[in-house]
């Protein structure tokens, strides 16, 4: 029988998250940032790439860089890791990591919750629940009232088929590219409240 304790890891097809974390020695937060920059924008051109969020924070007295890559599909980021121009920019950007290149993969309904700064965990379900909630119940108010009149026009589009199709896609883009991804960053204090951090501090105190 399969391990129940091993994540389920999202299929070729299924929108998927990078996750890149990145602790800067002390004296190249600059040099970094122009790396980050030129990395973003190389990135960004790749097919597949459907954009990018940083956040920045300390860790263990260092500047922690936090990067959330969203992409159409495994394979799109798997060429993205693999692809030579990857390779060759981490090889710059080496020096400057306290930790080197730190990667994870979420399936694409966990980039929401994905810990930001310095929190191990995800936030309580109950916390993203509130959240999630607070986003969609406008949506499902908001977005039939919009769509009504345009829908009465077709006699296809009237179709009650047709009509919840095109509700739910407009609310589905709306939430998880447009309001999500900042709603989540606002309360970001209150959904890590209360979490314990973890410092990646391993290297600096070594066992004896």
């Amino acid at each position: 029988m399969p391990d129940a304790q091993t994540p389920k890891k999202p299929g070729p097809e299924e929108t998927v998250t990078l996750i890149v974390k990145h602790r800067v020695k002390a004296g190249f937060e600059q040099p970094y940032e122009a790396w980050l920059r030129n990395i973003v924008s190389v990135a960004g051109r790749e097919e597949g790439h459907l954009g990018v969020d940083v956040m920045r924070s300390q860790q263990g007295g260092l500047a922690l860089f936090t990067c959330v890559l969203r992409y159409c599909s495994t394979d799109a980021m798997q060429r993205w890791l693999d692809s030579p121009q990857r390779q060759k920019l981490i090889d710059e950007a080496a020096p400057m990591l306290a930790d080197g290149d730190q990667t994870e993969v979420n399936a694409a309904n966990e980039f929401w919750f994905t810990p930001t700064a310095e929190a191990g965990s995800p936030p309580p379900r109950w916390k993203q629940a509130v959240v999630t909630l607070l986003v969609i119940l406008p949506h499902t108010l908001l977005v039939p009232l919009i769509w009504g009149p345009l829908l009465q026009l077709n006699a296809f589009l009237s179709n009650y088929v047709v009509a919840t199709f095109l509700i739910t896609l407009t609310i589905v883009v709306s939430v998880v590219y447009v309001f999500m991804p900042p709603v989540t960053r606002l309360f970001a204090p209150w959904l890590e409240a209360g979490q314990s951090h973890k410092h990646l501090e391993s290297n600096a105190n070594p066992p004896r």
